[in-house]
């Protein structure tokens, strides 16, 4: 009788992607994957620890594992990701019941490490940083969609944001092999994947790594497996190569659409932006992190810019890629953020004109600059209203983006059908906006379609609209999609 597993996932689209790595390695090695928690025979917490409740998270969850596992003694209790990385021992302490703890670079471990469990002392592996990239990258996926596809180009991150613990869990920067990228691509586009996001915790900074390595000689077998061939045969020197990447990821067939998640606009440059525009598949769509509009509190997070650089570079974006949509994060009640820097936030976020954004409280996070700076810890009344504030003046920017939508006739990425609503089906825009339209019943609507819809009316956070009919299909043919 076949085993089952469940991975439950907490926080960003990095550990979203981890998940499906883990789902691919149980299935590997036989294991079959469950809905239903209460019913799996291994059940895998794949943590987060930006937010500073992951701790409460992750703990509340263990509690009520723990109930389950003393009714079912042959349940597995795996917990993996950034909070594992970061408190190892702590986990194993404090939940003495769970059977594997692993790492962020260690996910290969898990099945291993289960095989070793004896119910009595948690099994452990650990790196802090993994030894090549393809030992992250070449693990089979089982992933959430067939038409839509993570795919990972870099994992760490050089950076040393003052409120961000990223660093410390995943390492400095390691860019994953830029052939390797474009055959993973490839291998979803034969089957039947139309859109792929290019995932890393700084994507337009990939490549630098391995452009100085080539030019140090430290690779020197390989090279054209490691770099595109534009950097090749022009004069080589040490510079991202994030605009090649989406270019040449842009002209794979079979290929829709392309998206990319998340910059830093500090390393933002405008080669990148005329990739975008240059290359059809490649969506209008940024999301580009401003996280306070004062100046001061932009320095003591350490990001690397001034208000006025970010609005230049997102005035940039704009000019060289028509009809872009733009999304941010910000973060409310940064250690010794005063009314007038708060202000000072409201007025870039009015200037930008955002379709979008995440908003934030702070959250202080041990191991981070930002935690030793607690004497200037805003009141959280404070921070409270300034967050109601901001979310107002945000709402208010993305409903009036959304209305000048009304009348248009748009592309959608068909979804499935609403979990709302049986009888309306979703998708999303080439700028990722979301989009429900009740399906025409003369033709047979599906998953992965391609379709034109005129925008009727809008939301802060969706449109709707009437559908006109049906671009493209998504064909499968002997078990494998065809575009």
């Amino acid at each position: 009788m076949s085993q089952h597993y469940y991975v439950k996932t907490f926080g960003c689209q990095m550990n979203v992607h981890d998940s499906e790595r883990i789902s691919g390695i149980l299935s590997d090695v036989g294991y079959e994957a469950s809905d239903e928690l209460e019913n799996a025979d291994i059940v895998v917490l794949n943590t987060c620890c930006i937010r500073e409740n992951a701790d409460n998270k992750l703990y509340g969850n263990l509690g009520h594992l723990s109930s389950l596992k003393a009714q079912r003694a042959s349940m597995r209790i795996v917990v993996a990701g950034c909070l594992a990385q970061k408190d190892r021992d702590l986990v194993a302490k404090k939940a003495p019941y769970v059977d594997v703890v692993v790492g962020t670079f260690n996910l290969s471990s898990i099945p291993e490490l289960l095989s070793s469990a004896d119910g009595e002392t948690p099994q452990m592996e650990f790196m802090d940083a993994p030894n090549e990239y393809e030992q992250v990258s070449s693990i089979s996926m089982k992933r959430d969609s067939s038409v839509s596809a993570w795919v990972s180009i870099q994992t760490g991150c050089n950076n040393s944001c003052a409120f961000c613990i990223v660093p410390s869990v995943r390492g400095a920067e390691v860019s994953r092999p830029f052939q390797d990228i474009l055959d993973e691509v490839r291998s979803l586009a034969r089957l039947g994947v139309r859109e792929v996001t290019l995932l890393g915790q700084n994507v337009n900074s990939y490549g630098r790594d391995i452009t100085l390595s080539i030019r140090n000689g430290k690779i020197a077998a390989d090279v054209q497996r490691w770099t595109s061939s534009k950097w090749l045969s022009s004069t080589p020197r040490i510079r991202p190569l994030f605009a090649d990447l989406l270019r040449e990821v842009g002209s794979i067939k079979g290929i829709s659409r392309v998206r990319f998640t998340s910059p830093h606009p500090k390393d933002m440059i405008k080669e990148t932006f005329e990739a975008m525009a240059e290359t059809p598949a490649v969506c209008e769509q940024l999301h580009f992190p401003l996280q306070s509009g004062s100046d001061r509190v932009l320095s003591a997070m350490r990001r690397g810019y001034s208000a006025e650089r970010y609005l230049e570079k997102l005035y940039l974006a704009r000019s060289i890629v028509p009809d872009l949509a733009v999304s941010t994060d910000i973060i409310v009640g940064f250690p010794g953020e005063t009314e007038e820097e708060f202000k000072e936030t409201l007025r870039v976020v009015e200037q930008a004109n955002f379709d979008g954004a995440f908003t934030f409280i702070f959250s202080p996070r041990p191991g981070t600059r930002a935690f030793e700076m607690s004497n200037d810890f805003v009141d959280p009344d404070v921070i409270q209203r300034r967050f109601d504030a901001l979310k107002d003046v945000v709402e208010e920017s993305a409903l009036q983006k959304h209305q000048t939508r009304i009348g248009l006739r748009e592309e959608v990425l068909v979804e499935g059908v609403s979990k709302r609503d049986v009888s309306v089906m979703s998708g999303r825009t080439r700028q990722n906006k979301l989009v429900h339209f009740s399906p025409d019943s003369n033709q047979r609507v599906e998953e992965g379609d391609l379709i034109s819809v005129r925008i009727g009316s809008a939301a802060p956070h969706f449109l709707r609209g009437e559908m006109l009919g049906i671009v493209s299909k998504r064909r499968v043919r002997r078990g494998i999609s065809v575009l």
